[in-house]
């Protein structure tokens, strides 16, 4: 485990899923490890009503009807489609549900315009096809067939990203339920067994890449993911995964509330003010997700242990936020330098706080980029 970058779910969370394991007596779906019970409260967190002798910690933050309408379609005969805006936690919550229902999230194929067939089905190992020919030991199967091979769950990131052939390939798939193999004579069909099941992912902004056709939308239960808008909510998921990173550096550091909420509110309000905005130049390009909050933070508070005092001040969680979200110059420095002085100035001139060093330290950063 310490020796891995990042654990998958099933390995960092194996322990609470072998104790869940051991106590859930609710029907299973297929050959699920948990019941839909249980595989909701690994993800979702334990509460006083449950009345179990232990705590499982929240992992993901969001509405349990998402959750558990996810869950039902996993235990259907339909793939699950999570879509929504970057960094919602689609993929991270795609990779919970494999853990906890077939202890294995790594069965994943990544949707880019470069991907084929091959990456959802199969292909071959050229040495040995030329050393024996074509066999289904010289056959490399894809993630997805060997989600279906084990009844497991297969994962497709970026479903839009990839174009239309493999679309059509995954219709098959996902209403036949078998792969056929043409080069092989005998045993050339790929069957899958019971509890195999497709979790895909979209961003809602690539609409018009390589929009979904309408057989391929008929296999798949939508499930939308929004934008985290409050705060609260939002705060918890921050320091969830801020919590996350100072264990795996083993960085001991404390974030003060106070810059957390210094950089929940600067998130509102450049979020507002996108909102508002007439046209996309004046929009930052980012998507200004909870997931890029998680991102400054993280910057800032490596910055300040390895070159700072290790502390976390408001200085270098401004120059960390100018220099995540300005990606086009000079349109998105002007933006964030009409914020600092619209917004941030006139706050820290009413509230004092942290805002004042926030904004020496922003204004720091964009004079450093300009």
């Amino acid at each position: 485990m310490s020796e891995l970058l990042r654990a998958p779910a099933e390995i960092k969370y194996a322990e609470e899923l072998d104790w869940l394991e051991s106590i859930d007596d609710g029907p299973k779906p297929f050959s699920w490890r948990l019941s839909p019970k249980m595989v909701r409260l690994f993800v979702l967190g334990s509460e006083r009503s449950d009345g179990l002798e232990r705590e499982i910690s929240q992992k993901w933050f969001g509405d349990r009807s998402f959750v558990e309408r996810a869950i039902v379609t996993l235990a259907s005969d339909r793939g699950l489609l999570l879509i929504g805006d970057p960094g919602t936690g689609k993929s991270w919550l795609a990779e919970l549900l494999s853990a906890a229902i077939c202890r294995n999230s790594t069965l994943v194929v990544q949707g880019t315009a470069g991907t084929t067939e091959d990456h959802i089905k199969y292909s071959w190992n050229v040495s040995m096809v030329i050393a024996k020919g074509q066999s289904r030991e010289s056959m490399i199967p894809s993630p997805i067939m060997t989600a279906m091979e084990t009844g497991a769950i297969g994962r497709f990131e970026e479903l839009t990203r990839s174009t239309s052939d493999v679309q059509d390939a995954l219709i098959s798939i996902l209403s036949e339920k078998y792969i056929s193999v043409p080069e092989l004579d005998s045993d050339g069909i790929v069957f899958a067994k019971p509890g195999f099941s497709v979790i895909a992912t979209a961003n809602s902004r690539d609409r018009g890449v390589n929009d979904l056709s309408s057989a391929l939308k008929r296999r798949f239960n939508f499930v939308r993911i929004p934008v985290v808008t409050n705060k609260k909510s939002e705060a918890e998921i921050v320091r969830f995964r801020t919590e996350e990173l100072l264990r795996r550096h083993q960085i001991d550091l404390d974030v003060p509330p106070t810059l957390l909420d210094v950089l929940l509110q600067s998130f509102a309000d450049l979020r507002a003010s996108a909102a508002s905005a007439g046209s996309d130049d004046e929009k930052l390009e980012s998507a200004l997700s909870t997931a890029e909050q998680i991102g400054v933070l993280e910057d800032a508070i490596l910055h300040s242990n390895f070159f700072g005092e290790r502390a976390l001040t408001a200085h270098t969680l401004a120059s960390s936020l100018v220099g995540s979200l300005a990606r086009r110059e000079p349109e998105d420095l002007a933006i964030l330098n009409k914020y600092l002085h619209g917004v941030v100035e006139p706050r820290s001139k009413d509230e004092g706080g942290s805002w004042p060093e926030f904004l020496e330290g922003g204004r720091d950063a964009i004079a450093t980029l300009s």
